[in-house]
Order: structure tokens, then sequence, then C-alpha cells
């Protein structure tokens, strides 16, 4: 038993002290710095750089790793997936607003980038090292977009689980029209329907893609740490876009 809990608690040691590394690497609040001190009063006066786009709501800016991967990120201070912000319906939509930009990513690559190509992700409380709310924008993984295709045709409007794991690690999935996100915010409809998220948000990875029939589906993974789990949804993409070369 002794020997088993070394074997698990080696790993999970090295991942936190990995975590841990990322966010001494970069100031937590950098985006936050960007948005609210450079972002915000340039577009006031006419300049949102270093931001592509800024609006009442929210700013878009080029993530420095990826081809084509920018952020989307609220001009108020809203943490992360944890900000009770998020549940109020006041708040604006925010995933809704990221996939209105998704032209950015076309606009860089100078070609068009199909809707089916494209994720939104955020990450969790752990999983992430920024602690300003940004979506990511950004390719589908070429895997991923398979395994979504073959699961579509029974992926309802309630949360199930993934048929299959994503990097090892187990996703709940649900179905949503395009006019049912365009009025109700995936955060919400994770803490209204997964029984517990809402009182613990700040443990969940969330994500969005399109399904092969126009309809939306969203992906949830929750903090599981013996499973070297932190909800990183982000790991159902890849910035360097392989999928827009696939045949």
């Amino acid at each position: 038993m002794r020997r088993l809990l070394l074997i698990l608690l080696i790993p999970l040691t090295l991942l936190l002290a990995g975590v841990g590394y990322l966010h001494l690497a970069g100031h937590p609040d950098a985006l936050r710095h960007i948005v609210l001190k450079q972002c915000l009063p340039g577009w006031q006066h006419g300049n949102p750089a270093p931001c592509t786009r800024v609006t009442q709501d929210a700013a878009l800016l080029k993530d420095r790793n990826g081809l084509l991967q920018y952020l989307l990120l609220p001009v108020i201070r809203i943490n992360g997936i944890e900000s009770p912000m998020l549940l109020d319906a006041e708040t604006p939509n925010y995933f809704w607003l990221a996939w209105q930009a998704r032209d950015l990513l076309g606009v860089k690559r100078s070609a068009p980038v199909p809707d089916t190509a494209i994720a939104l992700t955020v990450n969790s409380r752990m999983g992430r090292t920024q602690n300003h709310l940004h979506i990511h924008i950004s390719c589908l993984r070429s895997e991923v977009r398979a395994q979504l295709n073959r699961s579509a045709a029974g992926v309802g409007p309630r949360w199930q689980p993934l048929d299959g794991s994503i990097s090892g690690h187990h996703y709940m999935i649900r179905r949503v029209s395009a006019d049912a996100l365009s009025r109700q915010s995936p955060f919400r409809l994770l803490a209204n329907e997964v029984p517990g998220a809402r009182a613990h948000m700040g443990r969940y990875g969330l994500a969005l893609a399109l399904l092969p029939d126009g309809d939306f589906v969203l992906l949830a993974t929750e903090r599981h740490l013996l499973r070297l789990n932190l909800a990183s949804s982000e790991e159902i993409q890849d910035h360097d876009c392989a999928i827009l070369h696939d045949s």
C-alpha cells in the first residue's frame, strides 16, 4: 500500500510543481494589466493596441503562443470561471462574443478558417496561469474533431459523459443550438444543470465546438488531481492548427 501511494504521489507532486513554475514564470495579473491599463484606455482614445479589437464588453488579444490563437477578455475585473459574476444574467455572454470574434483567425491567416476547425476553451482555476478571465479562440485538435463527429448523433440537450476520453481525461458533453447559445451563457448552463457545479465552478474547464449538423457542443471536465487532471480544457485545442492542413 505504501509503495502504491508513493507511485501516485510522485507524479502528482511533479505536476503541481510544474503548475507552480508556470505561475512564477509569468505574472498572473499580466493579462488584466494589458486589458485594463493598455487596451481599454487606448481604445477610448482611438488605438486599442496591443489588443486587436476592443468593444464595450470585451477585448481581443493575439496570444503570443500559436499561429492563430486569440484571447477574449472582459474589460472589467473577472478572475476566472469561478467568478459569481459569470452566473449573473446581466453579465455579457462571453462565449457567444468569442464565437462572433472567430473571424480574426481568418484575417490573421489571410484565408478562411472553417467553423468546424475552431474551438473555444476556458481553463479551471488550477489549470490556468492568468487570473483574468480569458477564452482561448483557436483550432480544434484533429483527433478531437473526429471524436466529436463520431459522437454527434448520440449527443442530446442534457449533460452526459463523452464517449471516450480526451488526453486521458473524462468529459461531459451537451448539445446546444445557436439560438440557445446566444441567449444562455455556457457558464450558467454548467452551473444550473450539473449537480454541485454551481458551488465549485473553479474546478471545471469548459469548452465549445461546432457539430457537423450546425448545433454546438459544450464540453466540461472537472479537476481530479489523482487522475492528473487540472481541468485545462485548452487541451482539446491545437494552437499550431494542423487541422487546417489535414486532407
